[in-house]
């Protein structure tokens, strides 16, 4: 019995599920030089030449992760709230997408090539992002935008990159969504002190 084309892309659609899903947990416990083809299609039941012809090979299932998490990001990184919800946001973001930051701080500890110019033109739009705010108050006019964009990062990172220490000091799974809520909030208070001062 012949299938319908339809029923063929829903099965294209489904195995490139599988394999980035793989991918992703593959990423998230090695990185990304520690990942292997072979082993991202054992965990998604595939065969390893499907990964070459549906993304090109690793850099190719990187660079989909990639895309994947900035959809997902503009699902909630909203830039007109305040600052202090914003940065609450990706807080709560990176504990319910756990892999997703690990895949990011696996491949900064581990890369020495420069970074991709897609992701330094993001970045640097984040930076006028933050001159704007502080031109309208919401950071003091002394502060290094570049610089606070970096120590912004790592506080929203803290929960992947410090789960020892959020034990240790907070007595909370790093993983929870109980530590994610409360974190999120006083950082959201943190960066709201930030604010000048009404004239």
């Amino acid at each position: 019995m012949r299938r319908e084309p339809e029923e063929k892309q829903r099965d294209s659609e489904r195995t490139k599920a599988r394999i980035l899903g793989a991918a992703l947990e593959e990423f998230a416990a090695k990185g990304f030089a520690g990942a292997r083809v072979s082993e991202i299609a054992a965990r998604a039941g595939v065969n390893k030449q499907l990964i070459s012809y549906y993304f090109g090979g690793k850099e190719g299932l990187y660079q989909a992760l990639t895309a994947r998490w900035q959809a997902e990001e503009s699902v909630f990184a909203d830039r007109a709230v305040p600052l202090g919800e914003l940065v609450a946001d990706y807080v709560r973001a990176n504990v319910a997408h756990r892999d997703y930051g690990r895949l990011m701080l696996w491949r900064s500890l581990t890369e020495t090539e420069p970074p991709d110019p897609a992701f330094v033109a993001d970045v640097r739009r984040d930076v006028e992002h933050l001159r704007r705010r502080q031109a309208d108050g919401e950071l003091p006019a002394d502060l290094d935008p570049a610089a606070t964009l970096v120590a912004l990062f790592a506080v929203a990172a803290a929960g992947i990159s410090f789960p020892q220490l959020i034990r240790a000091v907070m007595d909370r799974d790093p993983d929870s969504p109980e530590f994610a809520e409360h974190y999120a909030r006083e950082i959201a208070k943190l960066v709201g002190h930030l604010r000048a001062p009404a004239s």
